[in-house]
């Protein structure tokens, strides 16, 4: 049989509880003015009682059997009963709420109370006695256990408030680098290669426009505007595209100043990056979301 009572067991449920659930420490509680959490009040002939707060009916059913060292698979349910009820009184008494579940749970050990005072004895389909405190027994086991779960994680948290992120040094290392190198690639290009790498292509455009050998009138109604959203209709997402892709399909020469125009606008709103490939007069267009890409020698200008 468990041993009930003890003042190992006292001490160690008053450190978990705190100081003023002592007196509920002692076997068998009953509040007087001697005990701990009970204290005279001068002013008017009554006590104040300090009762501790549990934050469950199954917290103050596990409290009752620590305090006595009870067996949780053999709980005597008339005593523990009394001393579940008698703390709602004391609760009431002192004009504290009751929560519904503590109401929910006094019921209930009372009709198991109750049960277990009958002579007629309930048997499962194998025909097996069924005790009227199984599954009470059962969901304290379980709440113990996520208790203690509970309890660890607290101590978690609180070592890990004390802690500082040192993060991620090896992607925050690779971002840092990868924007010095785009700055640096940036710096190196010149607005007179640019220009240089337009010329050639106007001088490819205007070759094929002489062996076509056609007379046209132009009706010049390209906009900045429109050919900014040309050139983002030809950027795809995540990838690179030549710079010399964006004026292949141009139909004359006013149509590529135009483009060429509404791209340096971009390149000055960086809604655009310019990435200059491996290569003499090699350039690249992206979006600024694109990850940078070893180029190769090849679509050099």
């Amino acid at each position: 049989m468990p041993k009930v009572g003890g003042s190992e067991s006292t001490e160690r449920s008053a450190q978990k509880y705190g100081p003023a659930a002592y007196s509920y420490f002692c076997p068998r509680w009953q509040p007087n003015a001697s005990q701990a959490g009970v204290s005279p009040n001068p002013a008017v002939d009554t006590f104040t009682i300090k009762l501790p707060v549990f934050e469950g009916p199954f917290d103050l059913l596990l409290f009752f059997i620590e305090r006595d060292e009870l067996d949780i698979y053999n709980i005597p349910i008339a005593r523990v009963t009394e001393d579940f009820l008698q703390y709602l009184h004391q609760m009431q008494a002192m004009n504290l709420d009751v929560a519904s579940e503590f109401i929910v749970v006094a019921a209930t050990l009372m009709r198991i109370k109750a049960k277990m005072l009958l002579p007629r004895k309930t048997y499962d389909e194998e025909g097996n006695e069924v005790d009227p405190r199984q599954e009470l027994m059962e969901r304290l086991i379980e709440y113990k256990r996520y208790k203690s779960v509970l309890e660890e994680l607290r101590r978690l948290e609180e070592i890990r408030a004390v802690m500082a992120p040192r993060g991620y040094s090896s992607t925050e290392l690779t971002q840092l680098a990868q924007k010095a190198l785009a700055d640096a690639e940036w710096e190196s290009l010149s607005a007179y290669k640019l220009l240089r790498v337009f010329s050639r292509l106007m001088e490819r455009f205007e070759e094929r426009q002489k062996r076509k050998r056609v007379h046209t009138v132009y009706n010049y109604n390209y906009t900045i505007q429109g050919q900014r959203e040309y050139v983002r209709s030809r950027l795809r997402p995540r990838e690179q595209t030549a710079f010399e892709e964006i004026f292949f399909v141009l139909e004359n020469r006013m149509h590529a100043i135009v483009t060429f125009l509404a791209l340096l606008e971009m390149l000055n709103a960086q809604e655009v990056i310019l990435v200059q490939g491996e290569g003499p007069n090699n350039f690249w267009l992206t979006l600024p979301d694109t990850p940078p890409l070893r180029l190769s020698e090849k679509d050099t200008a």
